[in-house]
């Protein structure tokens, strides 16, 4: 159903009974990519929302877009939740984690695309250049205004592997319509806006760190950034997925949820 939350025209829906778990998708995405990984794990009351200009929500109304999604998913837990977040997601459940931990019993960042931790103590300039959001052809296009450049260069490196000319019209054009929408997420995802680097202590629930193993080189360097100061923390690989790894490989991430510290074969 919509509402209205924290300021935002916000989808929301829910299934299952038992202890809660909220689930937050990735940028350009909507909820229901996450239906399936719900569906694989055992029982509970599955909480759900298109994040502000995504799927069923209304369009984004604000000036920080990672502040505003965590304003909403803080809106919706009443108590302590399982917070699963994919890609952009992954950032704002470990915002959560961070900023109220008595709100969070457990935490699964998948492919979590927080490029300020692969950053931090990057060895020289061009390495730290390297761990960002958005490719060079991205960047071009997108101060080119070029939209449906923009698109592509980013669907390339961060989505499934779909071709552009694949998708219909309409997916191509809610697509361009959204894009802004990476570029609003720079300063957090890059930069640490808001210092969770520097709080990560403040996590004391265990935690599943999950990668494709097929995804961009800089994910690996996330995640095992992010363990170094998680110390609850279980890495897992899917072998052979790549970032939306979420959506096209619910049953391994499942398994990999349900162990800790494994690399599963997709």
């Amino acid at each position: 159903m919509l509402k209205e939350i924290a300021g935002q025209r916000i989808w929301t829906t829910e299934d299952g009974q038992g202890a809660p778990r909220l689930f937050l998708h990735c940028s350009l995405g909507q909820s229901e990519s996450l239906f399936s990984l719900a569906g694989a794990l055992p029982p509970a009351r599955n909480l759900f929302f298109d994040l502000p200009g995504h799927g069923k929500s209304g369009p984004w109304r604000g000036e920080d877009l990672h502040k505003d999604v965590f304003d909403v998913a803080e809106a919706l837990l009443q108590g302590p939740t399982h917070v699963v977040g994919h890609s952009f997601g992954g950032t704002v459940a470990l915002r959560l984690a961070v900023e109220r931990p008595d709100l969070v019993s457990r935490l699964t960042l998948i492919d979590p695309v927080f490029f300020a931790a692969a950053r931090r103590g990057a060895e020289d300039a061009e390495a730290h250049s390297a761990y960002k959001v958005a490719s060079p052809a991205f960047i071009d296009a997108w101060e080119a205004g070029d939209l449906e450049a923009a698109s592509k260069a980013f669907l390339a490196q961060w989505g499934t592997g779909r071709p552009w000319d694949a998708m219909s019209q309409a997916t191509r054009e809610r697509i361009m319509g959204q894009i802004h929408l990476i570029a609003a997420a720079v300063p957090v995802l890059e930069n640490d806006a808001p210092g969770l680097l520097d709080r990560l202590d403040r996590v004391t629930c265990p935690v599943d760190l999950i990668e494709g193993g097929a995804s961009d080189p800089v994910m690996s360097k996330i995640v095992a950034a992010l363990a170094v100061d998680l110390p609850q923390a279980g890495h897992h690989v899917i072998e052979g997925a790549g970032h939306m790894v979420a959506v096209t490989h619910p049953q391994e991430v499942a398994a990999a949820m349900a162990g800790r510290g494994t690399v599963i074969s997709a």
